[in-house]
């Protein structure tokens, strides 16, 4: 037999034999060759076809055809299977079958398609920066800096003058571009001692660059230059000016008056020990133990229960009343902390927390009202709490609250901050019936960031110090027994370090 049809000491049957093996065992089975796209696996788009002494495997897709000749395995395993292939002018190469439903599988394919896009972005930079030198471009991890895997960066240098650069591959999150963008321009400036680090070039895929465009006209022009671009799937470039998408997109709901009276059937129910009653702007009145809601008044009626909301009569008053019991027994601060509802929606408690102890956060904030997720966020959760206050002299203030480390935490409150002002702006918020009774100031919102004080990221200065200096930020820092008692161990302005 010849020689090729050895390699890896199998033959050609033996070799068909294993990768049917694979395929059939394989969830999400996926083709991978180094430095092309990765290609998913079905039956329409896959064929094995034994020839003699000669296995050949072709697959394709909307755009490509691939033709190898399989000569050998010389790795196996349940996550991937490496073949042995003859290219062209009998050129020999390797082809990887992945199972991305395995962990080690899918990690190789994540890391070949960042690599395949790192190219497409060298080409980007090729275009738009044609007289610079690409000194360093990288998809490795830097934990100590945070700097993500999943967003190439570059470093361009001309002379004494430098720009770092930062993509955002098609499938990535378009809204952690700048918080990894900022972090790699600092770090650059830190490394590159004898280089001016101008600014920062930020490239996103088609229809994904408002919201960072909104942000950019946040930060201050005094400490760094910005470049925005766009690209399509064709690999066309567009460079964008943000002030082209000054227009927010938010709309801010009428705000309603809740029901005046609670309907004496339901008094006992309000009156439970740990039950909470937030009003909110729909005019329905949020029942909630330390943040977990388990019912809601709207009108004369109630709704209760944790993952369907039924409407109460009298006969269902026992069971609410042993849900709020059960819930006011789970979140208490001496409850068991391996208890899932102890666990659940740490943001919510923390919620709870800052809407009874306001002024212990800031003395000047008025109590009341105190609105929720206004204006509303559309797409879901965002894994941190919006709180609008006012203080006593008229001046709004936004709180973002976060009970656990978070990088993006400082970009994600000034996407809830730009909505607040530009509401603001417009008077919309009086207009709509909030806050009644109390003239709004024109100033620029407070923004306060609230978090257990050994939670807040690492990189929180380094994003911060970017800002536009219209934006008043201020960290407060709690003590770790925040469930127990709200007590406040630092204030930090702006980019200011704890000492």
């Amino acid at each position: 037999m010849p020689s090729a049809l050895r390699t890896g000491g199998r033959s050609a049957a033996e070799l068909l034999a294993a990768i049917e093996a694979f395929l059939s065992n394989a969830k999400q089975p996926a083709l991978l060759e180094p430095g092309e796209e990765l290609m998913p696996l079905s039956a329409e788009n896959f064929h094995l076809e034994p020839r003699g002494e000669r296995l050949t495997l072709q697959a394709w897709d909307r755009t490509r055809n691939l033709t190898r000749r399989v000569t050998g395995i010389t790795e196996t395993s349940t996550a991937r299977l490496e073949l042995v292939v003859e290219r062209f002018a009998r050129r020999e190469g390797r082809l990887f079958l992945l199972d991305l439903a395995r962990r080690s599988g899918a990690e190789l394919g994540r890391r070949s398609t960042r690599l395949v896009f790192r190219e497409r972005f060298r080409l980007f930079l090729h275009r738009q920066f044609p007289e610079w030198n690409l000194a360093d471009l990288s998809t490795e991890p830097n934990l100590e800096f945070s700097l993500s895997p999943a967003f190439p960066r570059a470093f361009l240098r001309h002379g004494q003058h430098g720009w770092a650069a930062i993509a955002c591959p098609p499938d990535a999150d378009a809204g952690a571009i700048l918080s990894f963008g900022l972090i790699w321009l600092a770090y650059l400036r830190t490394r590159e001692r004898r280089v001016t680090v101008e600014g920062l070039a930020l490239y996103l895929p088609d229809g994904h660059a408002r919201s960072t465009a909104l942000r950019l006209l946040c930060l201050d022009p005094a400490v760094a230059r910005y470049e925005l671009f766009s690209y399509s799937e064709q690999d066309y470039v567009v460079r964008i000016d943000p002030h082209d998408h000054g227009n927010v997109d938010s709309r801010l709901e009428h705000c309603r008056r809740p029901a005046p009276n609670i309907v004496e059937t339901f008094q006992g129910i309000v009156s439970l020990p740990g039950v909470e009653q937030i009003r909110r702007h729909d005019g329905r009145t949020s029942l909630r133990v330390r943040g977990i809601e388990f019912a809601e008044l709207a009108g004369s009626e109630l709704l209760f229960g944790m993952r369907e909301r039924r409407p109460a009569s009298e006969y269902h008053l026992a069971e609410i009343a042993h849900l709020a019991e059960e819930l006011d027994r789970a979140r208490s601060p001496d409850a068991d902390r391996e208890n899932a509802l102890y666990r659940q929606y740490p943001e919510a408690w923390l919620e709870s927390q800052a809407r009874a102890g306001i002024e212990a956060l800031d003395a000047s904030l008025a109590s009341d009202p105190i609105y929720g997720q206004v204006p509303a966020f559309v797409g879901g959760e965002r894994g941190i709490m919006d709180l609008l206050a006012v203080d006593r002299a008229g001046r709004l203030a936004v709180l973002e609250l976060k009970a656990s480390a978070d990088l993006h935490l400082p970009m994600q409150a000034l996407d809830y901050w730009i909505r607040v002002k530009w509401h603001l702006d417009r008077g919309e918020f009086t207009a709509a019936g909030y806050f009644p009774g109390m003239e709004l100031r024109s100033q620029p919102p407070r923004l306060l960031l609230v978090s257990p004080s050994l939670e807040f990221h690492p990189s929180s200065e380094t994003l911060l110090s970017f800002l536009s200096p219209e934006i008043e930020v201020e960290r407060i820092g709690l003590a770790m027994d925040w469930r127990r008692n709200l007590q406040v161990v630092f204030r930090l302005r702006g980019a200011e370090r704890p000492r």
